[in-house]
């Protein structure tokens, strides 16, 4: 699988706005064995999104983590757009410790992508899960995060 990194950062932050408000940027997609995909997204430090305690607040924290998992199902089923619309079923993170500076989402699908497209062809509605790890720049895990997303077919 070939993927162009800037192709689906240039999607994805049309598609999705409020990624462009939090000035996200898409530093890594690329696949990974069988046919898996990861992305990386980072998250500037920004008075504008800190909490309480001076690092990133815990809704940017979150969609730090979902536009990575959104970054994963655009690079992997974007050819299926004229099929399907993707969609987040529902959401879970744990936030381990307290964040500071910038900090990188690094998302992972969960599924082989030719499965989730054989659902489709079969006329099913698939799910599939896409984990995230949230980290300082330095590597240090701060959340983990994971996104249910699933192709709904269009009517």
């Amino acid at each position: 699988m070939s993927i162009d990194s800037r192709q689906v950062a240039s999607a994805l932050l049309e598609a999705v706005p409020f990624a462009r408000t939090l000035a996200l940027e898409v530093v890594e997609v690329a696949p990974e064995a069988e046919g898996g995909v990861r992305a990386v997204v980072r998250l500037p430090d920004s008075p504008a999104t800190h909490n309480h305690v001076g690092g990133p607040h815990a809704g940017a924290m979150f969609t730090l983590g979902e536009t990575a998992s959104g970054a994963v199902v655009m690079a992997a089923f974007g050819h299926l757009l004229d099929r399907a619309v993707p969609l987040a079923v529902r959401a879970e993170i744990g936030y381990r410790k307290v964040a500071m500076g910038p900090m990188l989402a690094t998302a992972r699908l969960g599924r082989p992508p030719a499965d989730v497209i054989a659902e489709l062809d079969a006329g099913q509605r698939p799910e599939f899960g896409v984990e995230i790890e949230i980290c300082t720049e330095d590597g240090t895990p701060t959340s983990a995060m994971t996104v249910l997303w699933t192709l709904r077919p269009h009517r």
